[in-house]
């Protein structure tokens, strides 16, 4: 059947499966099917689908079909593969025209092209895409269009089937680096100018090409060596000389700065320090690199980054007039620098200045004295290039450190630019209060401080908001800096307080009210107890914005954690806000609320401060503690947290919280104990520990079921000696201020072992004494030296087996604790504490929590605090002997090394 004939069938046969009609379609699917495998069936459908007099939906299957059979079989190896003859001519006429009506066809054609491209791109296809650089060359509209549309599938294709060949990669990004030369000669054509429709898919093209190079060099930057020359000519030229004017644009501008920083920064193209331990493509590449960076060319680079490209746009300019607010909180972190300009330079700036600073800061220094004093407010040029290098300045603060006296320039020209009130003179004063928020800690000696806060005070009258937002964003560079005296910072406390509140409530989009609440959160962090006279207008508008803010979860978030701020600074007095505070943390904490997502890690500090820092116990706090077992199910990166809100429960209300909770916290740490890791099984018998501190018998009681598997792991040898040394300090407390329960758990233990009760606790005191080692907290080590006595006096002939090991305990703990009181020169026991004193605190130093003074409190009634070690041992050696008699007392101590006996009569002296 001739070529002629072959259409006729073919188009009979696709116009038939394009029917709604299942009689006709189905037939004309199998036959369809049927003829995939036959030879120049491929032909005829391009032949149908190139016709633009035939039907479109004809079209439209003809073009899937044949881009069905290149997946199926044009590779050489596939089952009933096209003939090489019938592929070269498929090639051929794939590429004949340009000249698609229809936009959907022309996608389906341009990613079928790609598809072919993908197998036989670059040795049997050669001149693809000499073709479509061709097509996008000529003068049709329609030709431009759908050539640039083929061309963007093809590289996205090509790009992607490359990536991973390192050679091959290299040779292809060679020919990408001469195509985007030649794709950028196009742009100021009269051909694509900036209405023509192409001009965009010409854009897309750079930058996909661009993109190539850069994934190139960051996933094989050896590879990329050779290229780096040719790289840096290309971007360096498009963007720093006048070579590129009129022909760059935005997207383009970002990737060229992005190739240059990437190999400027790249530690794969440095030598070592030790230029012998450097290998060789690292002295190639810097050798490549420091040809190319020459002075002047540094310095060309350095002068236009900071006059062309730091120059605020007419853009900007409007933006900052018409939205002030969301000039003032633009995008600049995370990221950005990848995809926008402004940051994207900044970031290029930086990188070059800390590699070259030798070179470019003479150069930043002369431009900076080129404009000092003050600046013409009639001359706008000479304002924003003094916008432009202050911004430099403030860049590299850490790199101008030896360079420039700030102190110096901050009282002779900076507190003057301050004091211009010219409207426009607003974009200095803007820049110079971010210019001193750079450096304030870097170098700024302390004592200029309170003149700093004079001026916040003084611009508080400025009547432009954007200035005002920088000048409030940033007084917590000197607040929240290392150097920040507290004493220096009360006298404008108040006043700068009241203005942040002011901008606070003034200023409307989300991001800025974060901003502001981090301010407001580092001021009450630094002055702590001090903001209490001044939070009363926060307090009342919280709850306000908290309600604003249902539908900005990431605003609530700051709201939580200025919440946490605000209870620490006002401590007790924080009850005063319960109200309002409990149903947050409710919410925040309550995970079947979808809010949780955000708010839960905040809600969980802001519920542990609270408890921190509460006075009392309230059923509403209380109630909240519902919310925890559903978190502990959860054994998420917030467990710690949720242990310490147990404890401090405990600190706070043991009896009415244990009462209401311990059975269902008991039922979650066993579940928790199960899966766990070592760390985390401590977290929780912490927990437990702690609750047998506080309440011994109604902690004994209520954790009863994990008390068994605790003796268990001190019977069996724990091998984990963190968790033994936890075992031991639970069991010390029970044996020493729960003996009643202390004695029952062993007759239940020994019916599990089946062991006398004595031939367990002989076992137990044994372990005991030979896992001493693992505890290393004096106040676990004089824990167990007390319980391990309590056993004393004894006629048990267990106990007194085991007499030797526990008087060796008793005297390395008497090591531990005994110190010399410098008042007497006599021995004295380190741990004891007689009194509760208030500290005398420094104004940096934060005050004690409620909880503080809660576990001060306990630790005078905690044996570990109250009982002289010293005292306890000889009263219970006393007792042991009036118990036996000298004569069998005396056999006993013999059980005891001679040199332990000298140093524990040593402690005893005197008593």
């Amino acid at each position: 059947m001739d070529m002629e004939s072959a259409s006729s069938v073919v188009l009979q046969a696709l116009t038939q499966a394009t029917s709604q009609d299942t009689a006709l379609l189905k037939p004309a699917e199998e036959q369809l099917r049927q003829w995939e495998t036959q030879p120049g069936f491929y032909s005829v459908l391009l032949n149908i689908f190139n016709n633009h007099m035939l039907d479109v939906n004809v079209r439209w299957l003809a073009v899937l079909y044949f881009k069905n059979g290149i997946d199926r079989y044009w590779r050489r190896v596939a089952p009933n593969a096209l003939s090489e003859e019938e592929k070269t001519s498929l090639r051929a006429g794939l590429i004949t025209n340009f000249n698609e009506p229809v936009n959907q066809i022309a996608t389906q054609i341009a990613v079928l092209i790609a598809k072919v491209a993908r197998l036989d791109c670059p040795r049997q296809w050669p001149e693809l895409i000499p073709i479509l650089l061709e097509s996008v060359k000529g003068q049709d509209g329609l030709q431009q269009h759908r050539a640039l549309l083929t061309f963007y599938h093809v590289t996205k294709t090509l790009a992607s089937k490359l990536l991973s060949y390192g050679l091959l990669l290299f040779l292809y990004c060679h020919n990408v680096l001469l195509l985007i030369f030649v794709l950028v000669l196009f742009l100021p054509g009269r051909q694509v100018g900036p209405e023509n429709p192409c001009r965009e898919k010409l854009e897309k093209t750079i930058i996909l090409y661009t993109k190539v190079l850069l994934d190139f060099l960051e996933v094989h930057p050896c590879a990329f060596i050779p290229l780096i020359q040719r790289s840096l000519e290309f971007a360096v030229g498009y963007v720093f000389t006048p070579a590129g004017e009129g022909l760059v644009f935005e997207r383009f501008t970002v990737q060229c700065m992005n190739l240059i920083k990437t190999i400027v920064k790249n530690e794969a193209y440095k030598p070592c320090k030790n230029i012998e331990d450097s290998k060789p493509e690292s002295l190639e590449a810097h050798k490549i690199k420091t040809a190319f960076f020459t002075h002047p060319t540094l310095t060309e680079i350095g002068r236009r980054l900071v006059s062309h490209y730091f120059l605020l746009t007419e853009e900007e300019l409007a933006m900052w007039e018409e939205d002030p607010e969301g000039f003032a909180v633009e995008e600049t972190g995370g990221d950005s620098w990848k995809y926008s300009l402004r940051p994207c330079t900044e970031v290029l700036f930086l990188d070059i200045f800390h590699n070259y600073s030798q070179t470019l800061t003479p150069v930043l220094l002369e431009m900076v004295l080129n404009l000092q004093g003050p600046s013409n407010v009639e001359d706008p040029v000479q304002l924003l290039m003094k916008d432009a290098v202050y911004n430099a300045v403030g860049l590299a603060a850490y790199e101008l450190f030896d360079n420039i006296d700030f102190d110096q320039w901050f009282n002779n020209q900076l507190l003057g630019e301050l004091q211009v009130s010219h409207h426009r003179y607003k974009l200095i004063r803007r820049r110079v209060i971010w210019l001193i928020g750079q450096w304030i800690s870097v170098k700024f000696k302390s004592e200029l401080r309170p003149l700093l806060y004079e001026v916040i005070l003084n611009l508080m009258q400025d009547p432009d908001l954007v200035t005002c937002q920088f000048l409030f964003l940033n007084v917590s560079s000197p607040v929240d800096d290392f150097e920040f005296r507290t004493e220096q910072f009360l006298p404008y406390l108040e006043s700068i307080f009241s203005l942040l509140f002011q901008l606070l409530q003034q200023v409307t989009e989300c991001d800025t009210k974060m901003q502001v609440l981090h301010v407001i959160s580092c001021v009450i962090e630094r002055v702590n107890i001090q903001i209490r006279p001044y939070v009363g207008c926060l307090v009342q508008y919280l709850p306000l914005l908290w309600k604003q803010s249902e539908e900005h979860n990431m605003l609530r978030c700051a709201i939580l954690t200025t919440l946490v701020h605000l209870v620490q600074g006002l401590g007790a007095e924080s009850k005063n806000l319960y109200l309002f505070l409990l149903p947050v943390i409710q919410l925040s904490t309550d995970v079947s609320q979808p809010p949780h997502v955000y708010l839960l890690e905040d809600g969980l500090e802001l519920w542990l401060v609270t408890l921190e820092n509460s006075p009392a116990i309230t059923p509403e706090l209380l109630r909240i503690f519902q919310n925890m077992s559903a978190l502990l199910e959860m054994s998420s990166e917030n467990l710690r947290t949720c242990f310490q809100i147990v404890n401090a429960y405990i600190y706070l209300s043991a009896t009415d919280f244990l009462q209401n909770y311990a059975e269902g916290l008991c039922r979650s740490f066993c579940n928790l104990l199960k899966d766990i890791t070592n760390e985390g099984q401590v977290q929780v018998l912490k927990v437990v520990e702690v609750a047998l501190k506080v309440s011994p018998v109604l902690g004994a009681h209520m954790f009863q079921p994990l008390l068994p598997s605790v003796f268990r792991g001190i019977v069996d040898g724990e091998r984990y000696p963190v968790v033994m040394s936890t075992y031991l300090g639970i069991m010390g407390r029970v044996l020493l201020q729960n003996a009643s329960f202390f004695s029952s758990l062993l007759t239940q233990m020994a019916s599990e072992y089946n062991q006398e009760i004595g031939q367990l606790l002989g076992g137990v005191i044994e372990m005991w004494v030979d896992r001493m080692d693992n505890i290393t907290q004096p106040e676990r080590r004089k824990l167990s030296s007390l319980a391990l006595l309590s056993l004393l006096p004894s006629d048990n002939s267990v106990v007194q087996e085991k007499f030797c090991g526990i008087i060796n305990i008793c005297v390395e703990a008497l090591h531990d604790v005994m110190t010399e009181d410098s008042d007497t020169g006599t021995l004295k026991d380190c741990m004891l504490m007689s009194h509760f004193e208030e500290p005398k605190l420094t104004d940096d130093e934060e005050p004690p929590t409620e909880q503080d003074k809660r576990k001060k409190l306990l630790a005078l009634e905690d044996p570990v605090h109250s009982v002289s070690l010293q005292q306890y041992v000889y009263e219970k050696l006393k007792a042991q002997q009036a118990l036996m008699g000298d004569q069998g007392f005396g056999a006993l101590m013999e059980t005891v090394d001679t040199e332990i006996v000298r140093q524990l009569q040593e402690f005893l002296q005197g008593l």
